[in-house]
């Protein structure tokens, strides 16, 4: 069958009744054979049975009548297609064999063990030829299959290799029987997207017809389907394939849909003592908790109850438990490994930490999972209060300390050419899985949704059908304020039930809402599939093939995609760049935007219960922070720098060591030669005194005339009362200038000594927290 999925036509549902072609049961079921019985077959030669037939009265083949007859009856009851029916001959040729065998193994074929079989039939089509010496003719192996499967109810055929599937079930079923149920099947699944090679499903469908001994689609029932999802013939790729056939079956009303992964339920516990094992299946079976937490609290559990019976086998079952086994649990969290008390380590995700302490998060956990069953047993009075568990079992102080939400923002430049990517991608960027991959549309809209719509990951994989709506002229949202906005100017997204609260709606960028509908227009109709969080059926937007899209399909396919495409790193400094961290970088560009959303809006807009989780995720960038410090002007308001003038003459020839002035403190209205200047305390008030050279008198003419003069800036640290003179003005500086008015200068006399005018200058300082790099220094001048 090569026609194409989506060409077929669905045949009427209804089916003539069908029985098995062979009642076994109407036969002698003695497995030994006599001596005669057993030197009939090894005198049977090929050309004698292609002569003579399967005649159970042939004079060659009396002795082995009861073996002959029964061949003879499964040889009648195949089908045999007008153009196949010089295949009879290979049909009688396989049929020997089946006696030769017989003969040599001295027991009937009926008493034959699977291994004989898949000895007889053998793995290998041109091993099974050569092993007859070239005596039959090629096409006898399938035969042998056919009577294994009718008379020895054989059906492990993952031990024979390949051979053609479709070809045994129509030789069983009929080809009507057997075409009626594959196009049925192919039917429903190209509706629902299925775009596989038409050969290989029939081979898939066929396989599971001849497992559950029968052509009809009705006896694939529920029950049937579950056994054929152990079936060693069924694993690998089959099972894969099993799924989807599976939600056929149940589209036609024959069955129920398929399980998710853990409907049957969890694994069983070892190494833990049976009470306490007893106690957790119980309370597994009785708390509301969603499936999927109450599977991670049963894995914790175990590992609680492995811990006692080596730490403190004394203790089997909840009501045993004091403050004391409270504080030793507490105890042994903060000391454990990743690894100990685990059930098995083998294939762990976490293989490769293993022996290494357990992450502040994973010792919360440990002790949040005893805390909550105290808390429901206690509830539930199932055993007596001896303790309160939020206190016994409480996190520890330094635990909690290494804690808290802290989401990881993408630098601009790594998620500017994420962006690129993602508004970029091409056919020829899909990922592929054995061969397969989603349709592009679908592709681009998850893209685009990661890279705009800053959700959750499992968020964004229960977005419902029609989750996108357009804000149009003169029909306001209900429930908005009634504003009206130009059409298209706003596409709007629903957001499902999620983590911290209940549905909600969000304004996206345009470039979502149509990479979306461009994918709902190509989506082939999917049937309605059970939302695990509200325990709802509901019609998800990224569906295909009869499957919801993963949520960690993000992470495992479509980031890696981006990455490719966009050539940049999988990780940066803050670890791998996963799908949360798009939320965060979203949240933290609209925060500090040119027109910034207000920390409220923002809540609004991310879907948070509290505006306190939503301060985790409005972050600035460390240039952001950068330019704040600067305009703050911490240094510069402690600091101030004043020009200095070297005579280098001075320090050349020697006079500067002699106590001639060499260095000169530029004042604005002269110049101070006192070297220890930072320590003066006049230096903001000068109050003249003879380390003073006023830049209007000769000397400081002569002094500024001079060539060999080196120019530098000294930072001077300001104390209190000079850092309140420059900030606060006249006031602050009358409070200086009282305060130095009998403090000594560096030559010797005070101020009030001297005889400073009241009219002195304040010192002119170079302002550096309002100047940028390489700007003209400001001078600041206070007259008083």
């Amino acid at each position: 069958m090569t026609a194409q999925l989506g060409t077929m036509a669905a045949r009427p549902t209804s089916t003539p009744a069908w029985a098995w072609p062979v009642d076994l049961a109407h036969y002698e079921r003695r497995a030994l054979l006599t001596e005669a019985e057993a030197q009939a077959p090894q005198s049977l030669s090929i050309e004698r049975l292609r002569r003579d037939g399967l005649a159970p009265n042939a004079l060659s083949l009396r002795p082995a009548a009861r073996l002959v007859r029964r061949l003879g009856d499964a040889l009648a009851a195949l089908h045999w297609p007008p153009e196949d029916r010089h295949q009879q001959r290979y049909a009688r040729d396989a049929a020997g064999l089946v006696l030769i065998r017989c003969g040599e193994l001295r027991r009937a074929f009926w008493g034959w063990s699977v291994q004989n079989w898949a000895d007889l039939i053998n793995v290998d089509g041109a091993e099974f030829r050569r092993s007859w010496g070239g005596q039959i003719g090629p096409n006898a192996r399938p035969f042998v299959i056919a009577y294994a499967y009718l008379l020895g109810e054989f059906t492990v055929f993952d031990q024979l290799g390949r051979f053609m599937l479709p070809a045994l079930a129509r030789r069983v079923f009929g080809a009507e029987r057997v075409g009626d149920a594959v196009e049925r099947i192919y039917k429903v699944l190209a509706d629902w997207g299925y775009r596989r090679d038409a050969g290989t499903l029939a081979s898939v469908i066929c396989q599971v017809l001849l497992l559950s001994r029968s052509p009809l689609l009705s006896d694939l029932s529920t029950d049937a389907l579950a056994a054929l999802r152990v079936h060693p013939a069924m694993s690998g790729q089959w099972g894969k394939d099993l799924y989807g056939l599976h939600r056929a079956v149940a589209a036609l009303g024959h069955a129920e849909p398929p399980p998710s992964g853990h409907a049957s339920g969890p694994a069983a516990m070892e190494g833990v003592p049976a009470p306490w094992a007893e106690w957790v299946k119980r309370w597994y079976a009785t708390s509301t908790l969603t499936a999927k937490i109450r599977r991670s609290y049963r894995s914790v559990l175990a590992k609680i109850g492995r811990w006692l019976a080596s730490e403190h086998p004394e203790i089997t079952d909840p009501g045993q438990w004091t403050r004391q086994t409270c504080a030793a649990w507490v105890a042994a969290v903060d000391r454990m490994a990743v690894g100990d008390f685990s059930q098995w380590t083998h294939g762990m995700r976490t293989q490769n930490r293993l022996g290494k302490p357990l992450t502040p998060e994973s010792k919360s956990g440990y002790l949040k999972v005893p805390r909550a069953l105290f808390r429901d047993l206690h509830e539930w009075e199932w055993v007596p209060r001896r303790f309160d568990s939020a206190h016994a079992l409480r996190t520890p102080r330094s635990v909690r300390a290494l804690m808290g939400p802290d989401p990881r923002v993408i630098a601009d430049d790594i998620w500017a050419k994420l962006l690129w990517a993602g508004l970029n991608v091409e056919p020829g960027d899909l990922p592929t899985a054995d061969g397969r991959t989603y349709p592009v549309e679908l592709i681009r809209a998850i893209t685009l949704t990661w890279l705009f719509a800053g959700q959750r990951s499992d968020e964004i994989a229960r977005l419902r059908v029609g989750c996108i709506r357009w804000r149009q002229d003169g029909l306001p949202i209900p429930g908005d304020s009634g504003e009206v906005l130009a059409r298209d100017a706003v596409c709007l997204l629903d957001v499902p039930t999620h983590k911290t609260g209940t549905s909600f709606t969000k304004p996206v960028d345009p470039l979502l809402g149509q990479a979306i509908e461009a994918w709902q227009a190509v989506r082939p109709a999917q049937p309605l599939m059970l939302d695990p969080k509200t325990n709802e059926h509901a019609d998800f937007l990224f569906a295909h093939r009869a499957r919801r899209v993963a949520k960690h399909y993000i992470n495992t396919t479509i980031i890696p995609m981006l990455y490719r495409k966009a050539g940049v790193p999988t990780a940066d400094v803050r670890g791998n760049i996963t799908s949360h961290r798009a939320r965060s970088t979203i949240a933290s560009q609209l925060y500090k935007a040119k027109e910034p959303m207000t920390l409220f809006e923002l809540q609004e807009w991310l879907g948070h219960r509290t505006p306190e989780a939503t301060t985790h995720y409005a972050k600035l960038t460390p240039n952001t922070l950068a330019r704040a410090y600067n305009d703050a002007g911490y240094f510069a308001r402690n600091v101030r720098t004043i020009k200095v003038l070297v005579d280098r003459d001075a320090v050349a020839s020697g006079a500067a060591a002699s106590g001639e002035p060499w260095q000169y403190f530029d004042l604005g209205h002269g110049w101070c030669t006192y070297t220890f200047f930072e320590q003066c305390q006049h230096r903001m008030a000068c109050a003249r005194c003879d380390f003073y050279t006023p830049k209007d008198s000769s000397k400081g003419q002569l002094l500024e005339a001079k060539e060999n003069l080196q120019k530098m800036l000294a930072s001077i640290p300001l104390t209190d009362d000079e850092r309140a003179a420059v900030d606060d003005g006249q006031a602050a500086l009358d409070q200086l200038l009282e305060r130095l008015t009998d403090v000594p200068t560096p030559a010797g006399p005070t101020p009030r000594q001297i005889g400073a005018p009241a009219t002195a200058t304040l010192l002119p300082i170079n302002d550096v927290r309002q100047s940028k790099p390489g700007s003209p220094k400001k001078l600041l001048s206070f007259r008083v």
